[in-house]
């Protein structure tokens, strides 16, 4: 009478020889969290500038105000003050909008450059770790196959 091979033992010693290798997690985390690191910082860089450039901005805009508030002697003075502050600040709009979208261009720049690099390093450990699982996933099933036996 055959006997049925008991295949317990079998998969006991195969799940056991599938070690859980936490280093590819690590690596991963530690690229996950370099790379949050560099997106923060390229975000902070640009909200400082953006700041600058607001403030600076706001304070031209008062000091301009300044000469429109102040007491003409003729009313027609007053339509040349406002005039002037709307030219003026027409002009520092353009300006300044094109100051802010050069801003905006440097961190879509360098948010590319990132996830370029990112996606290289992810795939650079997502080969390595796939590779060594293979590897350890092959022993073990050799290792099993000729206990079994």
């Amino acid at each position: 009478m055959a006997t049925a091979t008991d295949f317990n033992k079998t998969v006991q010693d195969m799940m056991a020889s599938f070690s859980v290798d936490t280093k590819a997690f690590e690596d991963a985390f530690k690229t996950s969290a370099a790379m949050g690191e560099k997106m923060s910082k390229v975000a902070l860089e640009a909200a400082d500038k953006s700041t600058e450039l607001a403030s600076k901005w706001t304070k031209d805009t008062i000091a301009q105000l300044g000469a429109v508030t102040k007491v003409k002697s003729d009313p027609a003075d007053y339509s040349k003050a406002v005039t002037d502050f709307a030219s003026i600040s027409a002009e520092a709009a353009t300006e300044n909008m094109a100051a802010f979208a050069e801003i905006a261009k440097k961190v879509q720049m360098e948010t590319v450059e990132l996830m370029l690099a990112a996606g290289k390093d992810f795939s650079e450990d997502a080969t390595a770790a796939v590779k060594k699982a293979t590897e350890e996933a092959t022993a073990a099933a050799k290792k099993a196959t000729a206990a079994s036996k």
